[in-house]
């Protein structure tokens, strides 16, 4: 059983990260209202996401190449991924691919350490220093070493699934 506390936060929560009000349902354990029903708090929580939204995946990924000043095809060849994949990407902004693929794009993109944090961080995702597969990946950003296949050889030596190719 939710204590009410809890259930209007994770009303609040949901609502911000769908940007979806609630329909709250008759319950045994809880009755009331949702919350934000005061139009002036929808309009300023509608004026916050506004002011604090950051770029998207997309937005950030294709700023990276075209500061590179390279094409497209060179960037998803080296990462390992067809035309189909990289094309869902820039055609669809809510599109979140897996972690292996945004970590093959910033090794592609030949990004420092920051910049790929950057990138995995619009994507939902972060380099852990617990994680191996993670600490792999650290490695060779910090040795600036962005050859896939010197990546793929290590993380295959280590037992871990390799980059590029994968969804």
């Amino acid at each position: 059983m939710l204590d009410k506390k809890l259930w209007l936060e994770l009303q609040d929560y949901i609502w911000i990260h769908n940007n979806l009000v609630l329909e709250v349902r008759e319950s045994t354990f809880y009755k009331e209202s949702p919350i934000l029903q005061e139009k002036s708090e929808v309009l300023e929580l509608e004026e916050f996401i506004k002011n604090n939204r950051k770029p998207t995946l997309q937005q950030i990924l294709f700023d990276y190449i075209d500061r590179k000043g390279v094409k497209d095809s060179a960037i998803y060849k080296k990462a390992g991924m067809d035309r189909k994949h990289f094309s869902k990407i820039r055609s669809n902004a809510d599109y979140r691919p897996k972690k292996a693929t945004v970590v093959s794009l910033a090794f592609a993109l030949e990004l420092d350490e920051e910049e790929t944090e950057d990138l995995l961080g619009v994507a939902g995702y972060s380099l852990s220093g617990s994680d191996t597969y993670d600490l792999v990946i650290r490695f060779f950003l910090e040795k600036k070493i962005h050859d896939l296949d010197r990546v793929n050889e290590a993380l295959d030596e280590m037992k871990l699934k390799t980059l590029g190719g994968i969804q």
